[in-house]
């Protein structure tokens, strides 16, 4: 997996979970002034009610694109080590080493 997918799909996950902050702080909101029956307040309630559950609706679409992003990428890497497994092994064995190394050093 390159370094930009990496980041790409860190970025959406991150988009993902703050998405899911906002709307869960919106609700409580939402569920603080349940109370209040005054005419705008009420209008403004229910604009926000509608673009909270569309945002739970694109929030569910987006972590499905990552999700089926995800497993594309271990797809990808799978065949890929399948079809050279010692570049692989070697890989892995280079990137171990480079670890141990800097480990050692402390």
């Amino acid at each position: 997996m390159t370094k930009t997918t990496q980041d790409t799909l860190a970025g959406k996950e991150k988009l993902v979970a703050d998405l899911q902050r906002v709307i869960a702080d919106a609700e409580e909101l939402m569920q603080a002034t349940a109370h209040q029956t005054e005419g705008r307040i009420v209008e403004l309630r229910d604009r926000i009610n509608d673009n909270l559950r569309d945002a739970r609706h694109k929030l569910g679409d987006a972590e499905d694109a990552i999700r089926e992003k995800t497993r594309e990428v271990a797809r990808a890497t799978d065949d890929y080590v399948h079809e050279h497994p010692w570049r692989a092994v070697g890989a892995a064995a280079g990137v171990g080493l480079i670890i141990g190394l800097l480990i050692s050093r402390r």
